[in-house]
């Protein structure tokens, strides 16, 4: 079967073989390396959350959440769709960089790009300035799937689009049980749960039952 965007797959990975060296090596590490971001991204949040309210720490812990959900997905939808890797499917192309899947490891949609696009939603929701890293780092990581010649452009933009729905949808759906596990767990007696989600917004006069539970001990 050829897709309509198979001359930009060309064109994107043919000059991807005019491009210097350490360009075409930093594109294969990247596309590994962009989620070692989100998840350093993802413990940052989680982290910081602890001294936050419980509706922004329930929105923290759902992020990684929402993205396993969308990855999941995503592979369901390979399952079902069964496209060829471009890599093995187009003619003529150039070699791809990275290595091209074994037959059965699906192209459509990108894993990666599905996990970029959940990644950046979800983070985006737990803080809106995020938006300036999360957008840019996973439209460069979904580029790289195709400039690395594993993935039709159709495949990342599918990923992106998938992964941010999944991401929004888990999170609202999910926001009001976290947010009232989040109270049951910093109001328990059970101080390794209580690490996990810490004591809230300890700060200040006002503090709530579950800091001052913190503090007596």
């Amino acid at each position: 079967m050829d897709f309509v965007d198979s001359g930009l797959y060309r064109d994107i990975t043919d000059h991807a073989h005019d491009t210097p060296a350490w360009v075409r090596h930093t594109a294969e590490i990247g596309t590994e390396a962009g989620l070692l971001v989100f998840v350093a991204l993802f413990v940052a949040g989680w982290w910081r959350a602890r001294h936050a309210d419980t509706r922004a720490f329930a929105i923290a812990a759902l992020a990684p959440v929402a993205t396993a959900v969308a990855y999941v997905c995503s592979e369901a939808l390979k399952s079902f769709v069964t496209q060829e890797r471009p890599c093995r499917a187009v003619a003529d192309a150039a070699p791809s960089l990275a290595e091209c899947p074994a037959h059965g490891d699906w192209s459509f949609p990108s894993n990666h790009a599905t996990i970029a696009g959940a990644s950046a939603l979800s983070l985006v929701l737990v803080r809106r300035v995020l938006v300036l890293l999360t957008a840019p780092l996973a439209l460069l990581l979904a580029f790289s799937r195709v400039f690395v010649g594993v993935h039709y452009p159709h495949d990342v933009a599918a990923g992106l689009l998938l992964g941010a729905v999944v991401a929004l949808t888990v999170v609202r759906l999910g926001t009001r049980p976290a947010v009232r596990l989040t109270e049951a767990v910093r109001a328990s007696s059970t101080s390794t749960a209580r690490w996990f989600t810490g004591p809230g917004p300890c700060s200040g006069a006002r503090a709530l039952p579950p800091c001052a539970a913190h503090r007596r001990r």
